[in-house]
């Protein structure tokens, strides 16, 4: 009994101290912003359609320059499309919505950003700042829902969370537009 109890907490242990580490060969990416540094896990083997053409905007520095251009403390932090003075950037193709593959939009979590159709998503992205699970597919009201695709291993609290608390205002028809720009300085696939 005393045997069982301590493996069960060593797991429970092991749990909590490797929350913010990688799992082996995944790809991770270095975002640097205005803020500070945000690292993050892709999930190559849940979304290999999502993560290849994620990574094929950060090959391209398509994402250097480009703002968190929607801000909501509540639910998630946007960005991957719009420059400074909320100027659309051109993307690729959209691809295929991989919301299918059982992740959840929990906290920290990072997703495809996509239009009402379901297969819309090209480069913006959003970072879950709470757990936002009626955006998974199971409980999503479209029942498609927005793909999972990464996960924040390292800055949540200290970068994420700033830019979640920014002042925020209407800008250009938009809303929820920090009043000061936060900004995507680039993203690099870490080494």
């Amino acid at each position: 009994m005393l045997s069982l109890r301590i493996i069960c907490w060593c797991f429970v242990l092991l749990g909590v101290v490797s929350g913010g580490v990688a799992r082996a060969g995944n790809p991770i990416v270095v975002m640097e912003t205005s803020m500070g540094t945000i690292k993050i896990e892709l999930f190559e083997d849940k979304a290999p359609i999502t993560v290849k053409n994620f990574l094929s905007y950060v090959e391209d520095k398509h994402y250097d320059g480009l703002l968190f251009h929607r801000v909501k403390p509540e639910f998630m932090i946007q960005g991957g499309g719009l420059e400074p003075g909320l100027k659309e950037k051109m993307t690729k193709a959209s691809i295929k919505n991989e919301a299918g593959n059982k992740l959840s939009n929990v906290r920290g979590t990072v997703a495809m950003a996509r239009t009402r159709d379901a297969d819309s998503a090209t480069s913006q992205f959003f970072i879950n700042v709470v757990d936002n699970d009626f955006l998974d597919r199971e409980k999503s009201p479209d029942k498609v829902g927005y793909c999972v695709f990464g996960r924040v291993i390292d800055g949540m609290e200290e970068v994420v969370d700033k830019i979640k608390d920014v002042k925020t205002g209407s800008r250009k028809g938009q809303d929820d537009v920090p009043v000061e720009d936060v900004i995507i300085k680039s993203v690099r696939l870490s080494k």
